[in-house]
Formats: structure tokens, sequence, C-alpha cells
């Protein structure tokens, strides 16, 4: 049934937050993907089951009975969980009580930690090419972006660059690391250079470590927490959607010592205030077992390898990948179409979907660069990999 505008329909006055905020990208893709029957790699979502196990203990709390609302800190059980995993992983403990909550998916836990310490004028740093939920976020809450792009060779950080960027007005530095959408990643020379430049300040750093389980070719994930003068100042984001295969279930949480973790809460519990119960005590126990968090590495590498194995024909030139579960390639062998062009025609045409770089810089910067998500059967990927190398 179709819904038609209503006559003499009185419209009242306001005043959008984001008035030029346009629809994710990943949604743009994924619904064009579908519409064109398209191979889906842009949305970074598995193509393949979660462990039955977790399934399991999600019916198995269920049936106990436990599926009211869970403390607003979230379930002991799943903060304890992560302060072993996180020490496990960093060498760092946080407190499951005054430094651990739990938070509905990343997104949230990093919109919420960018509202309770970015005021009007505050300006904070972002490294662009920039996960989407960044910018958006710190405009809402009337900050001011301050961008410093990664290098094009590699996607590295140029740490001069950031110090001259630093003003009076510096609230914030966002970091994202495994870095998406380039799968870059950050070294402890990154780390060291950082903690000398905000010794001394008032600078909160927001650490988005979603991918932190998701690093390649023996390298060791330099979180954060492993740099005393960073973790003193700094909100980690974690989330379980990526290295437990689940996206759909938004179960992610934030670190940080307790003043901050303090000043995050007195927002976060007018937010969601309560995450979902039986899937937090799920968790809790399944990652009880460091193996079902430590193999997700050397699991999605063995795809990172094969889906460029299947491209070595193609005429895309792959960009390495260190870390997330995203392969760029650069297409300016194949056409001088602008990336959203290309996608789009590569959507439409050659049914595989892909994520136009461009997107995530805010000036559009366009190298002629596109992201697949490789964390998909191998037959898809052999499948699409088939399509692309017709090129």
């Amino acid at each position: 049934m179709l819904v038609q505008k209503r006559k003499n329909q009185t419209m009242i006055k306001i005043n959008s937050k984001l008035p030029s905020s346009k629809e994710s990208i990943f949604a743009v893709m994924s619904r064009m993907a579908k519409t064109y029957g398209a191979i889906n790699l842009s949305q970074g979502f598995p193509g393949y089951p979660i462990n039955n196990q977790l399934i399991q203990l999600v019916h198995k709390y269920m049936n106990k009975g436990l599926n009211q609302y869970a403390p607003m800190l979230g379930v002991l059980e799943l903060r304890e969980a992560i302060s072993k995993m996180h020490f496990k992983t960093s060498n760092y403990e946080y407190d499951p009580e005054l430094e651990i909550t739990i938070t509905a998916g990343a997104t949230q836990g990093i919109y919420t930690a960018i509202s309770s310490f970015v005021s009007e004028g505050d300006e904070v740093i972002v490294f662009e090419p920039a996960y989407d939920s960044y910018v958006p976020s710190i405009e809402a809450n009337g900050g001011k972006v301050i961008y410093v792009s990664l290098k094009q060779t590699d996607y590295s950080i140029d740490w001069e660059d950031v110090k001259k960027r630093i003003s009076s007005k510096t609230k914030m530095i966002i970091l994202n690391n495994p870095h998406n959408p380039t799968g870059a990643v950050l070294e402890d020379d990154d780390l060291k250079k950082l903690s000398k430049i905000v010794k001394g300040s008032n600078i909160v750093i927001l650490s988005d470590e979603v991918y932190q389980h998701i690093i390649f070719d023996g390298k060791k994930h330099c979180s954060i927490a492993d740099y005393p003068e960073l973790r003193n100042r700094s909100l980690i984001a974690g989330s379980f959607g990526k290295s437990l295969h689940a996206t759909g279930w938004k179960i992610g949480y934030i670190l940080a010592p307790d003043f901050l973790t303090k000043a995050f809460r007195s927002l976060h519990q007018w937010v969601v205030f309560a995450v979902n119960t039986p899937l937090q005590y799920a968790i809790a126990e399944y990652i009880q077992n460091p193996d079902n968090y430590l193999q997700v590495s050397s699991f999605l590498q063995e795809k990172r390898d094969f889906f460029i194995d299947v491209m070595k024909d193609s005429k895309f030139k792959p960009i390495p990948s260190k870390g997330t579960y995203f392969q760029l390639m650069d297409y300016s062998a194949i056409s001088k179409k602008g990336d959203i062009e290309f996608t789009e025609w590569l959507t439409q045409e050659k049914k595989v979907a892909s994520v136009p770089v461009s997107v995530f810089y805010h000036e559009k910067t366009d190298h002629k660069v596109i992201r697949f998500c490789f964390a998909k059967d191998n037959s898809e990927l052999e499948q699409a990999a088939e399509l692309l190398r017709k090129l």
C-alpha cells in the first residue's frame, strides 16, 4: 500500500544537528548488491556461520532465565573475562568493576565516549581515510574535526604533521588500530611518538581497537594500553562482533581508567543503560578459552592470502593489508572512472560489490582505490575473483 502525503500537513521548523548527513556507504553498497544480485564484498560482515558452541551457550543462558536487564556496567562475568583477555594480549589488566563497561556495539561506545568529553568548539584530530561514524559523532556534539591524512604509500601517520595540528582547543585524538578501511597497523614507534606529543597535555585519546585480534604476518597488536602515558588518558573501544564473527549481536566494550570511566558511564546509562543479557553470559563463558579469539588472526590471514592469490592474474593491484578483514585494491590499470562511479558500475555490470575509499575522506580524495571484505567463504571469494579477473 502506497503512503500518500497528507494534504494540509503542518510542517514544524526544526534544526537538525546533522543536516548534511548522508546514508552510510555500507548500507548503500549492500542495498545495491541485493538489488543487482551482486556478490557482496562491500559491507564488513562475515559470510560464514559463527561457532555452534557459542549459539548453544546463548540457548543455555536463555533457558536459565537470564533474559532481564543486565547491570548498567555489564554482566560481571563478562567484564572479568574481558579483563583476563586483555591482560593476555596486552599485559595490562583493567579493573572489571571500575574500568570496563559493556556497550551496545563499539559504535555506541565510540559515540558515547565522544559525547562524554567533546563540547562546543573543542577540536578532535581524526586520521583519514576515517571510519564513517567518527566525524558525525564529533559534529553532533559541537566539536570541530581536524583532519590529518595518512600517507598514501603505506597509510602510516606523519607525526610531525600531527604536532602541527594540535592547539589549545585540542580535546581528543581518535585512533583506529588496526585501521579500517586500509588494513594498516600502528607500530611500537608510532605510539612512542604519540606518547611524547601528548605528554603534559589534557588531550583524551579514543582508540578504536575493534580489530585487535585480526592482525597478520606474526605482528603483535600494539594496544594503547601497553603505553602508560597513553593508557592513563585513553578509552579503548572493543567489539566481539569482529572477533567472534557475530556483527549482528552488537556487543562491545569500553576500557578506560576509572576517572574516565566514571565520566563515560554518567552518559552511557542514559543512552542504552543495559545490553543484551544472555549474549553477555554466553560470550563470557566462550572467551574463557583463549583459542576462541586468538585463532581469528590465522583464520582470516588464510582468507586474505587466498583472496590475493585468486586475484593475482587480475589487473587489480593489492595494497598490503596488515590487519582487519579488508583488502584495498588499486584499479587504476583498469579504469579512469572515479572510485564511486567505478564501484557502482562494478556492482551493476560485473556483479561484485565493493566500497570506494574516497568516501572516507572529507574532501572525497580519490586515489583509484576500493575496499573488498574477504571475510567470506572461499567459494564466494573465488567466484568474485573469477568475475574481477575478466576486467
